[in-house]
């Protein structure tokens, strides 16, 4: 079995790496590149001596979910089901405050963690958290966006703030993404990337894989064209069934194991400086799922401590308690201590579906 801990940290630096290869031809960003890979050295150290002295061992990336409204109707969106997106002007749940996030992640970084994954409802609608959030200058933010927001206005905070990464949800084709996302967003998407393109920013793609796209938008033409268009980062993300109607979407453990051989077949062979990302991956060969503080673990967008996205259950708040004593919840320690990171699932989320087990760990 992988060590986990190891496997974390050597992917860090591979990213960094190839992050490097993408900013040769940009002295300001190569510069950038060089720092953080200085101070997540750091962080990795930071992380280790946790864990040696108080036996806490602290993920290297969180996923937070920053913005509570969109702009979007996409088919199947789970912060729509679980209750954390809205139109804007709905009722939503309540949103902490932009020094309330900006103490978060600058506790984060203390801790060592290296990446803030920012997520929605649709990020670019808090502009004035963004702004916030950016100058905790120890940390990247992946910025998952559905990309019809990005501006001028945008193009200059990415300029001014190299930290801040957009990552452009796409489902594939003009078809599957406009099917799914609506109509007209596709192109509104690729005018985004092409201004990124032009500014010479680093941006990804993310893109959510099924049972019926997985092998197109791998395909080394799929790949080769994201490339050209500027992209640098290709984040694929395994699908999550919400009902029973769409269960045949989701990944099999063959679909799962057949996934990671394309991925790694790509990886030899793409431009060198493209970096292929798959989440949650095949958790079998890292020893389990990597949610409840393992690998990684999800902030509400009212500071609730969350095993994971797909699974939208607390007894902690960040914001109370913070971020070192919210990792160490009861909840968590009975969801690690189960070995519930091993049950069989289908999909994206072993917790998802798994939520009765959950349910009862929150009530014990």
């Amino acid at each position: 079995m992988i060590n986990l801990s190891q496997y974390m940290a050597d992917s860090i630096r591979s990213i960094m790496s190839k992050a490097y290869l993408n900013m040769l031809s940009n002295p300001r960003e190569a510069t950038f590149v060089l720092r953080m890979q200085n101070r997540f050295i750091r962080s990795e150290k930071r992380r280790a001596e946790i864990l040696k002295n108080e036996g806490l061992d602290v993920p290297p990336f969180l996923i937070a979910s920053i913005a509570t409204t969109c702009n979007l109707h996409c088919k199947g969106c789970y912060a729509r089901q679980n209750g954390i997106a809205a139109d804007p002007g709905a009722d939503t749940k309540k949103t902490l405050t932009p020094d309330q996030w900006h103490s978060i992640f600058q506790q984060a970084a203390d801790l060592g963690i290296n990446f803030a994954l920012l997520a929605g409802g649709e990020p670019l609608t808090r502009r004035d958290l963004l702004q916030q959030i950016a100058t905790v200058d120890d940390m990247i933010f992946p910025i998952f966006t559905n990309g019809t927001m990005i501006g001028p206005t945008y193009l200059d905070f990415f300029r001014q703030h190299l930290n801040m990464i957009p990552v452009i949800s796409l489902e594939g084709d003009a078809t599957a993404t406009d099917n799914r996302r609506g109509q007209g967003v596709y192109q509104r998407a690729l005018r985004s990337m092409a201004d990124l393109k032009e500014q010479k920013l680093f941006y990804g793609v993310s893109i959510t894989v099924t049972t019926q796209n997985y092998r197109d938008v791998t395909s080394e033409q799929y790949i080769a064209q994201l490339h050209d268009l500027g992209c640098k980062l290709i984040f694929y993300v395994e699908y999550v069934p919400l009902d029973e109607k769409t269960a045949h979407l989701a990944f099999s453990d063959e679909h799962v194991a057949e996934m990671e051989q394309i991925l790694e077949s790509r990886r030899q062979s793409a431009a060198r400086d493209l970096i292929l990302l798959s989440f949650p991956g095949d958790e079998k060969a890292l020893g389990g799922c990597l949610a409840a503080g393992r690998g990684f673990f999800h902030i509400g967008p009212d500071g609730a401590a969350e095993p994971c996205p797909f699974s939208p259950y607390s007894d902690s708040n960040v914001v109370q308690l913070g971020l070192k004593q919210a990792m160490q919840s009861p909840l968590f320690r009975r969801i690690r201590d189960a070995r519930a990171l091993g049950w069989d699932h289908t999909g994206g989320c072993t917790l998802f579906e798994h939520k009765d087990e959950v349910e009862a760990m929150l009530q014990a």
